[in-house]
């Protein structure tokens, strides 16, 4: 199950909500409420069998919204789990071995320079991130930001290049001010700080709100218990 990918990429942070007291399962239920282009598990202090757990009752919720859920990081969680994709960063487990593994699965891919970009578009990705666009405190060693003259600069290289066009995901330090900025040359945005900060409570708006300014079409989703 997939959809086109557009508008809000939501990162469930798991450090990041367990650092507020939100419940990974509620966040989640507010989120896709907004329908958004995809739903990441973001979990990188939890154990493995942790991790499986999340995202196999992350999947039903995620099918019932029509919204495509990524394992970040573990190709293995994410066959095991039943995702629809995995995300890997430049010295995660390389595509070719994901494809392998497992032909079916989905796989984006952060970038964080030109060259890395052009060489991830060409082993033609499910789609690629690219940043940081804006400065992010989502990383203990960020990558250097490459501002909206990068993220434009990526968006022509992939459409210089022979093939479908593959998505854009910006990634970095987006917010609900800069997100139709984003939104008119991404195809879709990638979001963690944003959708936290404030009151718990507020989640869902926030979400409806980054969704349709990052150029989604918003519609309310009936999400199972």
């Amino acid at each position: 199950m997939m959809v086109p990918m557009r508008g809000l990429y939501a990162i469930l942070d798991v450090a990041s909500l367990s650092a507020r007291g939100v419940h990974p399962l509620a966040f989640a239920r507010e989120v896709l409420a907004a329908a958004p282009a995809a739903l990441q598990l973001r979990a990188k202090e939890l154990p493995a069998r942790e991790v499986l757990s999340l995202l196999r009752a992350l999947l039903p919720m995620c099918r019932n919204a029509r919204v495509p859920l990524v394992c970040n990081d573990r190709p293995d969680l994410a066959i095991l789990a039943g995702c629809d994709m995995v995300h890997l960063g430049q010295e995660d487990t390389p595509i070719e071995l994901v494809r392998r593994l497992s032909p079916g699965l989905g796989v984006g891919v952060s970038t964080h320079s030109l060259d890395q970009l052009e060489r991830a578009a060409r082993l033609a990705p499910t789609y690629v991130a690219f940043g940081p666009v804006f400065a992010t405190s989502s990383k203990a060693r960020p990558d250097p930001v490459v501002g909206m003259a990068g993220l434009r600069a990526a968006s022509a290289l992939l459409a210089s290049l022979d093939g479908p066009r593959l998505p854009l995901v910006a990634i970095g330090g987006i917010t609900l001010a800069t997100a139709r900025e984003i939104g008119a040359v991404a195809s879709a945005g990638a979001v963690i700080a944003a959708l936290v900060a404030g009151d718990a409570g507020d989640v869902r708006l926030r979400a409806f709100a980054l969704h349709e300014a990052l150029g989604g079409a918003p519609a309310l989703a009936e999400i199972a218990p």
